[in-house]
């Protein structure tokens, strides 16, 4: 079911002018910064012109470019939050790691500084009503692609596709996007559910706890079909622990995709 996707999807354009080139590094401006938990943050950068779009096919990724103290590049993907309806800028979620090269290279950036970015990256295209219903295992920032697909689906006029997503996390407050998932879940009861998961859930907590297993996805994922797909993003480690899993569980290779 995935398929390499065409950067210029005239249909995702829109004919708009486009921000992202495949090839090219170019510079976008950061506008706004919010912290969403003790450890993430949501960076705004503005594109080119108020009109332009991103131009990233749903699902995608994005090539950030920074720059060590002696002047050696690295990079690393990311799946921005906004879609190309979006116009006039891209916010992408990043979580900060102690000792993350690129998210402590984008955590010290200040509003005006720019960074180097090009895409689109990844295989995923997104097509209405490319299945019945999708399920979706995400793990921390891993959430950030499906949040991105749910989004175009929910917001599509012409897709039925339905959504069933399990989310974990180690806290509480590790939960990221929750307002704008519970938002879209508002807006669409009967095509969106999630199960929450947590490591170490709070008092009172009647969401999972643990790891994601083979119950979970059994009560909460749809039955393995010809026209269900199942998607995942998170830590290797978990990635590979629930390709295991869906495939034990009968769900075909060709109806699974990692982000």
């Amino acid at each position: 079911m995935a398929e390499v996707a065409d950067p210029l999807q005239p249909q995702l354009l829109n004919e708009s002018p486009v921000a992202l080139h495949l090839e090219e590094w170019r510079e976008f401006q950061l506008v706004e910064r919010t912290s969403i938990t003790h450890n993430v943050v949501k960076f705004r950068f503005s594109l080119q012109s108020p009109d332009t779009v991103l131009g990233l096919p749903i699902g995608q990724h994005v090539i950030l470019q920074g720059r060590d103290e002696s002047g050696v590049e690295f990079t690393r993907k990311y799946t921005p939050t906004t879609l190309d309806s979006d116009v006039g800028s891209v916010d992408i979620v990043i979580k900060i790691y102690p000792t993350g090269a690129m998210s402590q290279y984008v955590n010290k950036l200040e509003v005006g500084n720019f960074i180097s970015m090009r895409g689109p990256k990844g295989k995923f295209k997104y097509r209405p009503n490319m299945c019945r219903t999708m399920g979706m295992i995400a793990g921390g920032t891993g959430v950030t692609p499906m949040f991105q697909v749910a989004r175009a689906i929910l917001e599509n006029p012409s897709d039925r596709t339905k959504i069933s997503l399990i989310f974990a996390n180690v806290t509480a407050d590790d939960i990221l996007l929750k307002d704008e998932l519970e938002a879209l879940q508002k807006s669409a009861p009967d095509r969106l559910s999630i199960y929450y998961v947590l490591n170490e859930p709070p008092e009172g907590w009647t969401g999972g706890v643990g790891f994601v297993t083979r119950d979970m996805i059994k009560a909460h994922l749809p039955a393995p079909a010809a026209d269900v797909m199942v998607v995942r993003s998170g830590p290797s480690a978990m990635n590979k622990a629930m390709a295991a899993t869906l495939e034990e569980m009968g769900y075909a290779s060709d109806s699974l995709f990692k982000f």
